[in-house]
């Protein structure tokens, strides 16, 4: 990674920068429980390790520096799930790829509701990050590629018509 790409990856927005009960009550709004890990210790359920969150089944696992867009990408992948696969998750969610779009829409949507973040600065992490969508950012994607994204959440009742 280059040092300019370095440094727009730790300007994210983390864990530790945001009210923890406010991300408790987002997630325990869609039946999920949100566990913070002590610094330094291995996140469980963490599919790329490092920082990024963990899920195992109905929780979610952060550090102080998990970055947000983890968070909510993660938790997006549970609340994709009917309860009954939603139980079995231990690190990796999914292989579907509407599945996949599916989480990166609602983590969109999600950032909305949470205080100081909104979609505007979510997406900007997610680019950051090194997230990859075929027009080249996040908001090409969102706002000109992701129908049938939304299409799925709203078959399944997480999403109402585009704004």
């Amino acid at each position: 990674m280059m040092v300019q790409e370095q440094a727009a990856a730790t300007a994210v927005l983390r864990v530790a920068d945001m009210d923890f009960a406010a991300l408790q009550s987002l997630l325990s709004g869609h039946g999920l429980r949100l566990q913070r890990v002590a610094e330094q210790e291995p996140i469980p359920g963490s599919f790329w390790g490092d920082c990024e969150a963990g899920v195992i089944a109905s929780t979610v696992y952060v550090r102080g520096d998990t970055p947000v867009h983890s968070l909510l990408h993660e938790a997006c992948h549970l609340i994709v799930l009917p309860p009954e696969r939603r139980a079995l998750v231990h690190t990796d969610a999914t292989d579907s790829d509407a599945e996949e779009d599916a989480s990166c829409y609602l983590q969109i949507l999600l950032a909305d509701a949470l205080p100081g973040v909104g979609r505007d600065r979510l997406m900007a992490d997610m680019d950051a990050w090194g997230y990859t969508f075929r027009l080249g950012s996040a908001r090409a994607w969102f706002e000109q590629d992701a129908d049938d994204a939304r299409a799925w959440l709203q078959q399944r009742g997480l999403a109402g018509p585009a704004r």
